[in-house]
């Protein structure tokens, strides 16, 4: 049976489809808005302060014009069930939902750090020291997910909050590895997706090998500051226009670059997923070079005892 891509709400005038909800305002019993962070066609965020935690969180709620549309909520369900699957350090938590109420939400971890894109935006590239663990802590992610049965499929800068550890949020388009190996639509970001995400059922089958693409192009682009391949066309119907990884090879790593960390980028960028390391063999591959690193420096001056001049 093959999976049917959920339609996209229809687009409407902004000014009917907030909530424009104020610091202290209900968004339901128990949440009280602080701030809007955001949103898309479907939902918008806040934060807010969860009177059962006692804590600040993030609710993700959907659009007033969009509450009582079936494929919204349920795909917020969906979401909502992915999160209860999974339970990892890197992975983003959820506290509670409620899909039925008069504002369907999910109550989520608000966490504290820039997102990879802006700092990639604002400071350029990130130093070795920075960029090896990152690689070992999506990977790990990724590893745990293909072993309950799950794919996030769009992994990439803006969906990784930079802290210790880093985190990877939004599964709003994983699936499990059986209906991803269903999908004939295209799912994710073009620019991160993999060949058989965007062959759409046509190329290999889609599975955890695309994650380690995603990780792959994401350390390539944090590592270089600028993907590997040239943007693709989004109007275009020629698929190798919109998606040039279908075809094309990456761009080699910049020499600056020491080969212990391209060569392990570069292999998750393989085109056929047969050919791109698994998350372990890709920590494998990255830990030597993150021991290579120089230790950080640690002053040997003992501390003063008590009274002494």
């Amino acid at each position: 049976m093959e999976a049917i891509a959920k339609p996209e709400p229809t687009k409407q005038d902004p000014t009917e489809s907030r909530w424009r909800l104020k610091q202290g305002d209900e968004i339901a019993p128990g949440l009280s808005a602080l701030k809007l962070l955001g949103g898309g066609l479907r939902y918008e965020a806040y934060l807010a302060w969860d009177e059962r935690l006692q804590y600040v969180v993030v609710v993700k709620v959907v659009r007033p014009e969009l509450v009582g549309d079936r494929h919204t909520v349920d795909g917020l369900a969906e979401e909502v069930a992915m999160l209860e699957r999974l339970n990892h350090p890197v992975l983003l938590r959820s506290f509670s939902a409620d899909l039925d109420g008069a504002r369907p939400h999910v109550v989520l971890e608000h966490l504290e750090g820039p997102r990879l894109s802006t700092l990639l935006r604002k400071y350029g590239p990130l130093p070795p020291e920075q960029l090896l663990p990152l690689g070992l802590q999506l990977a790990a992610a990724a590893h745990y997910m293909a072993g309950e049965g799950v794919v996030h499929l769009d992994i990439k800068p803006s969906n990784i909050i930079m802290g210790a550890p880093a985190r990877l949020i939004d599964l709003s388009v994983a699936e499990t590895t059986e209906d991803a190996a269903r999908l004939r639509s295209a799912v994710g970001t073009d620019s991160y997706m993999s060949p058989e995400q965007a062959l759409k059922g046509r190329g290999a089958t889609i599975g955890p090998a695309a994650d380690v693409w995603g990780i792959g192009l994401t350390l390539y682009h944090a590592a270089a500051g600028e993907r590997p391949f040239e943007k693709g066309d989004r109007e275009s119907d020629d698929p190798e226009a919109r998606w040039p990884q279908i075809a094309a090879p990456p761009k080699p790593m910049p020499d600056s670059i020491p080969a212990a960390v391209a060569e392990p980028i570069m292999a998750t960028l393989a085109h056929d997923p047969a050919d791109r390391p698994t998350p372990l063999e890709l920590s494998e591959m990255l830990e030597p070079a993150l021991a290579a690193l120089p230790k950080p420096w640690v002053s040997k001056l003992k501390p003063r005892r008590a009274g002494s001049n």
